[in-house]
């Protein structure tokens, strides 16, 4: 039976993109941008139009390299978002049952449920780690489910799986013929320590990523898919209704800034260690908040030990110029998700503005 559309938008991006702005910005879960001069590439090394295709030559040949995969499992998309959008799409219809984890990114949701997808949970609990646990998976899933979606590093809680737990995932989904998708945008901020993409462990995997999270280069819109070579074409084909054919600048440049990676890389990497710490110091002198702390990554999903985090959230951008992530976007009230991928001055700010802020709400409870 065909399942309704049921949404047709996202709430979340939609207050991302009206209502996350401010002075002292921790609700961005990216690194701050790179700027154009800092790619170190002239005008002489762009062009605006290429001949068309399926993607652009030396741009598959770089992703194919950074992930270890052969260029026929290489997808480039405008972004995660359309990666997802892509990939979950190409790999089941209107009615199929999904298995997504909980919490997750909204937009994840959002789009299983604009596709007509009928939606299953399992659980990734405080308790545990947001760890997955296998046995968990196991108990939701069904012979009729078609696709495992989560996050790695997971989305709130920017908590690192290990390739032991994914493997045996992928094992669950292959006794149902069901596809596991896995989010990796923020799997790219390990920089040196970054294991390799999940679809190495099995062609029942399908993994998106982009520069975007890691890297501040979010304006190239540089994203990919890996799949199998017949389902990657397949996807190459849906594109053709959506995406089409990408900027070229924006392939170009893309091309330039993988081959600068590693020094990019240093960068992000020397920021995030710094703010981390920053934030950890923070979170050891609040009482009222606790925290699975995750080891790598630029986001972390507080809980506050009593109330939600709907007063915390508006009185901090009312009175105190600070944003945060209302938990509310990923089903978890009390708790909020704080960025750290900015400038550490507005970091340090921000994280007194948010201690203030708490102070207030325990002094009028």
């Amino acid at each position: 039976m065909t399942s309704p559309r049921t949404v047709t938008q996202s709430d979340y991006m939609h207050w991302a993109k009206t209502s996350s702005q401010a002075r002292f910005n921790l609700a961005t879960s990216g690194l701050s941008s790179v700027r154009l001069r800092e790619l170190r590439v002239g005008m002489e090394g762009l062009e605006l139009t290429r001949d068309g295709g399926y993607g652009y030559e030396p741009l598959q040949q770089a992703l194919a390299a950074r992930l270890s995969v052969e260029p026929e499992c290489v997808v480039a998309a405008i972004g995660t978002s359309l990666a997802n959008h892509l990939a979950m799409a190409a790999v089941s219809n209107p009615g199929d049952e999904v298995l997504i984890e909980f919490p997750t990114y909204e937009p994840l949701l959002a789009l299983a449920q604009y596709l007509g997808l009928n939606i299953k949970r399992f659980k990734r609990n405080f308790e545990g780690g947001f760890r997955i646990s296998p046995e968990e998976i196991e108990k939701q899933v069904t012979p009729q489910t078609s696709l495992i979606v989560l996050t790695n590093m997971h989305n709130p809680s920017g908590v690192l799986e290990d390739q032991l737990t994914l493997r045996r995932v992928g094992e669950i989904a292959m006794r149902v013929n069901a596809k596991v998708m896995i989010d990796e945008v923020y799997l790219e901020a390990l920089f040196r320590k970054r294991p390799a993409t999940a679809f190495a462990l099995g062609p029942q995997f399908i993994t998106t990523s982009s520069l975007t999270k890691a890297f501040g280069l979010s304006g190239l819109r540089c994203g990919w898919i890996v799949a199998e070579p017949e389902l990657a074409s397949r996807i190459w084909r849906l594109n053709d209704l959506f995406g089409v054919m990408a900027a070229h600048p924006a392939e170009r440049l893309s091309v330039v800034a993988l081959e600068q990676l590693e020094r990019i890389g240093l960068r992000a990497n020397a920021l995030l260690d710094k703010n981390r710490r920053l934030v950890y110091q923070f979170l050891d002198s609040r009482g009222d908040l606790e925290v699975v702390r995750p080891e790598y990554g630029s986001i972390v999903f507080p809980r506050l030990r009593t109330g939600t985090s709907e007063r915390l959230v508006q009185l901090l951008r009312e009175k105190y110029e600070t944003s945060v992530v209302p938990g509310k976007f990923f089903e978890m009230p009390n708790h909020f998700r704080l960025g750290f991928g900015g400038s550490s001055d507005v970091l340090i700010a921000g994280l007194e503005k948010l201690g203030a802020a708490l102070d207030e709400l325990a002094r009028g409870q």
